[in-house]
């Protein structure tokens, strides 16, 4: 009987819940979310951002008045301690997802590369 990637699947998601990169990462988006004027910085700094991701993706040019606002945005939120902390464990975060995810696509990768050298 084969494994049930499902399973698996679950059993990363609890493991990634009892981590202390995600533990740390909730207790600060809580942090955030409970002090109004950050909450209101950082929400005014994920829709600039989201933004410009759209058009990025879109192919759409960003403008230069764009890119100055999302400039001080970012500088803005650098310096709210709380904001910035948040910042720093979401890059941890997606470091480990980013690292779990090549660890998964390891055998397509493997597959689809040996293919290339036949």
């Amino acid at each position: 009987m084969g494994v049930n990637l499902y399973d698996v699947a679950y059993g990363v998601e609890k493991a990634i819940r009892e981590s202390q990169e995600f533990k740390q990462l909730k207790q600060l988006y809580d942090q955030v979310n409970n002090d109004a004027g950050a909450k209101k910085l950082f929400e005014s700094f994920r829709n600039i951002q989201l933004s410009l991701q759209q058009k990025q993706m879109m192919g759409e040019d960003i403008s230069q008045e764009e890119v100055e606002q999302a400039q001080r945005q970012v500088a803005l939120v650098q310096q709210h301690a709380t904001i910035a902390k948040l910042m720093e464990a979401e890059q941890r975060m997606s470091v480990v997802v980013g690292e779990l995810n090549q660890i998964m696509l390891k055998p397509l990768e493997e597959l689809y590369g040996s293919m290339d050298q036949q």
